[in-house]
């Protein structure tokens, strides 16, 4: 099913098409039952069976993240604490499909937008992203939106906070401060690996407890604070926030 607004796709994928790709070069799992879950902005996902997914972008513009997973999942080089969907099999341009596709495991949970983390999750959270933020190699995938200066940014931001002055009261004087503020702190840390698109679409939650951390196609090396700013996002609780922060350790006033 495809959420309202979500960009048209570049190429139709159905059931048939995903059976025919297995059938094609994965063939002892073509047996397995197919079932369509969800299409995304960037990638159709069906389900394969009891344990996998089949990912597949739907866009041209998906088609290098895809590749941005199957690459570095693999190698990211610390244990993370909660699950990630690294490809069990990759899969080629075949049969009318332009690009490659992945297999990976079924994580359990519905998306964090539809089912809050408990706030003691926050804790597991600050633990997984102190594990990921690691030194990336030179070659790490660039990202010209994701990890950057806040200034690289401003333009954009600016204009939008416009358009919400004119149809919204959420463009407060306070948030404008703030966001001055944010604008003049320097990045103090050394870049590091980045989810880089942690938002409550991509984080998986099952009875409150998160199950998965989904969607790394912006994986890249940057600013850590991009992905510090899901304590915000999936916590309510101010709370939680501040042991999110504790679990994650040595966060700078600039952060």
């Amino acid at each position: 099913m495809t959420a309202k607004g979500t960009p048209d796709a570049d190429v139709a994928i159905d059931a048939m098409m995903v059976k025919g790709l297995l059938t094609d070069q994965h063939p002892d799992l073509a047996h397995l039952p197919i079932t369509p879950v969800d299409s995304g902005w960037d990638n159709a996902i069906f389900r394969l069976g009891d344990r996998l997914a089949v990912r597949l972008p739907r866009r041209q513009i998906a088609a290098q993240l895809i590749e941005h997973e199957q690459i570095w999942l693999p190698r990211l080089a610390t244990p993370l604490p909660i699950s990630i969907p690294i490809p069990h099999r990759t899969g080629q341009p075949a049969l009318g499909y332009p690009w490659r596709w992945s297999i990976v495991p079924w994580l359990p949970g519905v998306a964090a937008d539809a089912a809050e983390p408990h706030p003691s999750q926050a804790q597991r959270l600050g633990e997984f992203l102190r594990s990921l933020h690691q030194p990336a190699p030179a070659d790490a995938p660039q990202n010209p939106v994701r990890g950057i200066p806040l200034t690289q940014r401003a333009t954009a931001v600016d204009a939008e906070m416009q358009r919400l002055e004119q149809k919204t009261d959420a463009i407060t004087p306070q948030l404008r401060s703030l966001w001055q503020e944010a604008l003049a702190a320097p990045i103090d840390v050394p870049a590091t690996w980045l989810h880089g698109d942690l938002h409550a679409r991509n984080v998986l939650v099952n009875d409150g407890i998160i199950t998965g951390i989904i969607d790394w196609g912006d994986i890249t090396a940057g600013d850590r604070a991009t992905d510090l700013a899901a304590f915000w996002m999936l916590f309510a609780d101010e709370q939680a926030r501040q042991e999110a922060i504790a679990a994650y350790g040595g966060i700078s006033d600039a952060t």
